[in-house]
């Protein structure tokens, strides 16, 4: 008896694995509402309109979805420099499912399967930093795109369940609309940055100025003549491939400087940031008298 109890829920077992795996290729219900068309966000850069994103780097849904629905453009999740897990990435993309910020994902190095797993979770977008080379570019962009477009390897349940789409419906939704962000942050990078920015596929040319400046041995100072030049060395560049160049800063007047030099994509404040400029800006305005 107890040999016929395993071998049941062996069985089971067995049957609830193929019903997940079948599930995984299957489109839909009917009654789900009608899917997205196309990213806000790429069409937004496409029509060359400034676009301005909250940094998301504590995994706490309710803080990005607070952001989410503040009037970003978009959500940076920030795997790199914080504390998200794919977990925690993915309860965020649920979480913010419906909200007008568009969820875009920096993995923590420019590789393939780091850039698989977050648009498996359904984010419709990854930033890679470090990419200072041609090869790393198109790397970046194959790792978005699925065959023949690139090298995507096909597996993604969690996104359509996002997104709401049956399998051939969101392979062509996500090679339309998966933004592909590459980080400028070194000194070969803006050595290099003519074949870079002439890789199809590229989407945003992100100058991570903090990291650029220690690299050209000015470390931190990110308003120096030479970081300057660099960044205009990059807007040119974008301006002859037709690519966006993107530069953090939660700072609204710098926001407005860099737009007017052709700035187009902003990393703006991060969740913690927010908070606590908040809280300061506050309680810098009551009086409470003398103690």
């Amino acid at each position: 008896m107890p040999s016929s109890s395993r071998v049941l829920t062996l069985t089971l077992a067995l049957a609830l694995c193929a019903a997940g795996l079948a599930a995984q290729y299957q489109p839909p219900p009917t009654a789900e509402a009608a899917p997205p068309g196309e990213s806000a966000l790429k069409k937004a850069l496409l029509e060359g309109r400034p676009v301005i994103g909250a940094t998301v780097t504590v995994p706490n849904v309710d803080t990005a979805l607070t952001l989410a629905n503040a009037g970003f453009d978009f959500l940076w999740i920030e795997m790199e420099h914080g504390p998200i897990t794919l977990e925690s990435l993915r309860a965020i993309l649920l979480a913010t499912r419906g909200a007008k910020a568009v969820p875009i994902t920096r993995v923590p190095a420019n590789e393939v399967w780091l850039a698989k797993r977050v648009l498996d979770a359904g984010s419709l977008g990854v930033i890679f930093p470090f990419t200072s080379t041609r090869e790393l570019a198109e790397r970046a962009v194959a790792a978005c795109r699925y065959p023949p477009l690139g090298d995507r390897g096909f597996g993604p349940a969690l996104a359509m369940s996002r997104y709401g789409m049956g399998g051939a419906e969101y392979v062509k939704f996500a090679n339309e609309n998966v933004l592909v962000v590459v980080i400028i942050e070194r000194k070969e990078a803006i050595e290099n940055i003519e074949s870079i920015a002439s890789v199809p596929g590229i989407g945003v040319l992100f100058v991570g100025v903090n990291d650029l400046s220690y690299s050209m041995g000015i470390g931190g100072r990110t308003t120096d003549p030479l970081v300057e030049q660099a960044l205009t060395k990059v807007l040119e560049a974008g301006r002859r491939h037709g690519i966006p160049v993107g530069y953090p800063t939660g700072n609204p007047d710098e926001i407005n400087k860099r737009i007017a030099q052709g700035f187009r994509f902003f990393q703006a404040s991060s969740d913690i940031g927010l908070m606590a400029g908040g809280a300061r800006d506050m309680l810098s305005k009551i009086e409470r008298g003398a103690r």
